[in-house]
């Protein structure tokens, strides 16, 4: 297996004292992308050909590196973190390019990202996708404490859970600050439910068949008043990110109900 590219600083701005690294890439209606946890725009979305698929049906792409990850900046308070703050990153990155209005299309933590942006800044988003999610993803999250704690420990060798093990590895392997994304674990609370049933946007659910660690997305899309589930066949939480069925179904709802050129 090729090693996932390595973060770059590409383009930056400063999003509240904090910078934010970003691409911009591509002409086109602009579609925004959001990475999951412990990953960064290269790994999640360059390196997998979400940016060759996407420009190459006329879209314009923005990725971010969300605060904590990537080459962005890494504040260790959980305070400085939190979907909703980092919701405002994306407006604030809208607004420092000008776009009035975006598709999003975010993964996991980013999917996460991407629900607060409908309920927060519903007049930024035109359609969106939530990958990598389910109830459980907006709940209070499974071993949330024990990842942070991984996180934070000496060592590897000093981790026994196996969750907390995993992300530890994967954060390692992408060289990312440690105790930064243990503030960013700390800091995502359950998310109110109910106010998805307030959601007018067209939204695109999509899990992998296999990934247990996000729960029905059914059960979630059946309180978004316009949202669709495409499963992705024998795909779990790591694998259904780059698999060429969820870019077809992304470019597919897009092309229905995303932003007209």
């Amino acid at each position: 297996m090729s090693a996932p590219p390595e973060p770059d600083a590409g383009d930056v701005f400063d999003s509240a004292g904090v910078r934010i690294a970003f691409d911009d890439v591509g002409e086109g209606p602009p579609v925004v992308l959001i990475h999951g946890f412990a990953s960064d725009r290269g790994t999640n979305w360059r390196g997998t050909g979400w940016y060759d698929a996407l420009r190459e049906v006329g879209r314009r792409v923005v990725a971010l590196d969300c605060r904590g990850h990537g080459a962005s900046g890494t504040p260790h308070d959980p305070d400085e973190h939190g979907p909703a703050t980092m919701a405002d990153d994306v407006v604030r990155l809208l607004d420092h390019l000008g776009i009035e209005r975006a598709d999003v299309l975010g993964y996991s933590m980013g999917g996460r990202i991407a629900v607060q942006l409908l309920v927060d800044h519903p007049d930024r988003v035109n359609a969106a996708v939530l990958g990598g999610v389910g109830p459980a993803v907006l709940g209070e999250l499974p071993d949330q404490h024990e990842i942070a704690t991984a996180l934070e420990a000496e060592d590897l060798d000093a981790v026994e859970h196996p969750v907390g093990r995993r992300f530890r590895t994967f954060a390692t392997r992408r060289d990312g600050d440690l105790h930064a994304l243990a503030a960013v674990m700390r800091s995502i609370p359950p998310f109110d439910v109910s106010r998805l049933a307030a959601v007018s946007n067209p939204v695109l659910v999509v899990a992998g068949g296999d990934d247990s660690m996000v729960g029905d997305p059914s059960s979630m899309a059946d309180v978004l008043p316009r949202a669709e589930v495409v499963v992705v066949p024998d795909r779990d939480h790591m694998t259904t990110v780059g698999d060429p069925r969820f870019k077809e179904a992304v470019v597919e709802f897009l092309g229905r109900e995303g932003m007209a050129r």
